[in-house]
């Protein structure tokens, strides 16, 4: 008898937690009907230099490169974010004035120690940021891709930045 009755638990417990499963993924606030087509799936992303060189790439949690430069020099990045096979996705311009307006989307950073360099994101020009050298020394910072209040994508690592003299 107990076991028919753990039988009839395991069953509707799988059903429940499958219905919970199904009603939780994606964004929690679909009042929007073009939501899903705003979200960026990202699994990794670039910053390259003014001339198009790369000079930092994180891609499924793996990291090459780092950010250098000197004191008081800035540098400006920008940011392209890498789809799961490690494309660059591409926005269009659209997408790219909405965040221009909605500062609550965009990139966020956080720089462990702005007293040796301060990274700031350029809202003028999709994604950009400046890396501003401010004494010698190692700081790193970590980048967020913000949307609605929430983020997309959040570095698994953080960029590491080397300013010196």
């Amino acid at each position: 008898m107990q076991s028919l009755m753990l039988r009839a638990l395991k069953a509707h417990m799988v059903l429940l937690l499958s219905s919970v499963m199904f009603f939780t993924t994606g964004c929690e606030d679909d009042s929007h009907d073009d939501h899903d087509e705003e979200h960026t799936d990202a699994d990794g992303f670039i910053l390259e230099d003014e001339s198009g060189t790369e000079i930092y790439r994180e891609f499924e949690g793996a990291m090459t490169g780092g950010v250098a430069l000197s004191v008081g020099e800035t540098l400006e990045l920008s940011v392209h974010f890498l789809d799961h096979e490690g494309n660059e996705i591409e926005h269009g311009d659209d997408h790219e004035e909405e965040e221009e307006e909605d500062h609550e989307d965009g990139l966020a950073i956080s720089v462990l120690d702005p007293n040796i360099a301060t990274v700031e994101v350029e809202h003028d020009h999709g994604h950009a940021i400046h890396v501003v050298g401010v004494s010698s020394g190692s700081t790193s910072f970590q980048l967020q891709l913000m949307h609605e209040g929430h983020a997309d994508y959040t570095s698994t690592n953080n960029v590491p930045v080397t300013v010196n003299q």
